[in-house]
């Protein structure tokens, strides 16, 4: 069972919401974190503690985390439905993996979740860890009743993770859609 915590971080000395897992704490970034994940990386890893070895900021992701920075700045006082968290490995503080619940939960209370890792960590439980941890968040929450995430249909790395993760599959135009409803 993750455990949710306010963590006063050491060099911010605010509060601040962390899950933490097994082996990884989930730190979803503020507004001025995410601005330096995407304009100063180095300047952020040295106010987490951490190194950052996850995705590489180019290409479509680095497209995505822009358009997405643009929501969660419009948008800080629901920054938790907006921002990325970043997967840290408690062991070496090194980041993994981010993760992202796309916009606030819908008129049906849903929520979408997206996820990725560095590919020098997959296959070794973190996604696995870590979904379970903000789905598990997520549902504690009044305004959410369901989860929904996309896979590509040749993805099977991330369906079998959505499966450990208790997701069923759905039809939804020619995307591989998954739920994970309230119980």
């Amino acid at each position: 069972m993750p455990q949710i915590i306010g963590h006063e971080h050491s060099k911010l000395k605010e509060k601040k919401l962390i899950i933490e897992t097994d082996r990884l704490d989930l730190v979803p970034l503020t507004v001025a974190q995410y601005h330096h994940w995407i304009n100063n990386i180095s300047l952020l890893e040295k106010e987490l503690e951490c190194s950052y070895q996850a995705e590489p900021l180019e290409d479509i992701f680095l497209s995505i985390l822009r358009k997405q920075f643009v929501v969660t700045k419009k948008d800080a006082k629901n920054y938790l439905y907006h921002t990325f968290w970043f997967l840290i490995r408690k062991t070496d503080r090194v980041v993994v993996g981010s993760a992202d619940f796309k916009d606030l939960p819908d008129n049906q209370d849903e929520v979408e979740i997206g996820y990725g890792l560095g590919k020098r960590f997959n296959h070794k439980g973190y996604m696995t860890e870590a979904i379970q941890a903000m789905c598990h968040w997520a549902l504690t929450q009044e305004n959410v009743s369901c989860i929904i995430a996309e896979t590509e249909i040749s993805n099977s790395a991330s369906q079998n993770m959505l499966r450990r993760c208790g997701f069923k599959t759905y039809q939804k135009g020619s995307a591989c859609w998954w739920r994970l409803p309230k119980i």
